[in-house]
C-alpha cells in the first residue's frame, strides 16, 4: 500500500521586492554608447577600486541597485556621481564592462535637470568649469578656485594660506595666467559643443 504524501508550501519569506527597470532603462538610453548598466552582477570591483568610495553616501554597485528598484529620489539625491574623479579605474575594472564613469556623467545631468541636487557645491564647480571651456576653450584656475572659494568657502578665512600657494603656482607656471587666453580655433570647439548639445537633446 503506498503511502499518501501531502505536498505542502514553502513558508513565506515575506514580501518579494518589486522591481521596476524604467529608471534603469532611462539611465542607460541617456549614457552615450553602450553601458552595459543591466549587466552588473553587484560583485563590489567598483566601490574597491574607487579612490573616493570613503565620501559616498552609497557605492556605485548600491547605485546600480537602486536603479534596478526605481529609487529615482534616493538616486537623484546621492553624492555618488558627484564624488566621482573620473579616473575610470572602476571601468577598466568592471568584469561586466559597465562605463560606470559614463553612467556618472548621465547622472550628474539628471540630477541637474530634475532640480533634485542636495549640495550644489559640485554642480556649480562643474558649471563653472564648462563656462571657462566654452569661452576660453580651457580651464582658467585662478577664476575656477576663486568663484568657487567665494560662493562657497570661507574666503576670507582661507585667504591667508591660499594666496602663497597661488604666487607660487603662478611663478612656476603651474597654472594659467591672468587674463585667461583663448584658444586657436575656439569657432571649432564652439561648434563641436553645440553639435554635442544637439545630439544630446535628440
Amino acid at each position: 500500500m503506498s503511502e499518501k504524501v501531502t505536498l505542502v508550501d514553502p513558508p513565506s519569506a515575506g514580501p518579494v521586492a518589486h522591481e521596476d527597470l524604467s529608471l534603469l532603462n532611462e539611465v542607460s538610453l541617456c549614457t552615450p554608447g553602450d553601458s552595459h548598466l543591466e549587466m552588473c552582477i553587484q560583485c563590489g570591483t567598483c566601490g574597491g577600486s574607487c579612490p573616493s568610495a570613503s565620501a559616498m553616501d552609497h557605492t556605485p554597485r548600491a547605485i546600480f541597485a537602486m536603479l534596478r528598484a526605481g529609487m529615482r529620489d534616493e538616486v537623484m539625491k546621492s553624492n555618488t556621481p558627484w564624488m566621482c574623479v573620473s579616473c575610470y579605474y572602476c571601468t577598466v575594472r568592471c568584469p561586466q564592462d559597465i562605463h560606470i564613469t559614463d553612467v556618472m556623467y548621465t547622472l550628474k545631468n539628471m540630477a541637474i535637470k530634475s532640480k533634485m541636487v542636495q549640495d550644489s557645491t559640485a554642480s556649480d564647480f562643474s558649471r563653472t568649469f564648462i563656462s571657462y571651456v566654452k569661452n576660453y576653450g580651457r580651464s582658467f584656475e585662478i577664476g575656477l578656485a576663486g568663484i568657487q572659494n567665494a560662493t562657497h568657502l570661507k574666503l576670507a578665512a582661507r585667504l591667508p594660506n591660499m594666496i602663497p600657494m597661488a604666487l607660487g603656482m603662478l611663478t612656476k607656471k603651474g597654472m594659467s595666467p591672468l587674463p585667461p587666453k583663448r584658444i586657436k580655433g575656439l569657432d571649432g570647439l564652439k561648434k563641436i559643443l553645440d553639435r554635442a548639445q544637439e545630439l544630446e537633446a535628440e
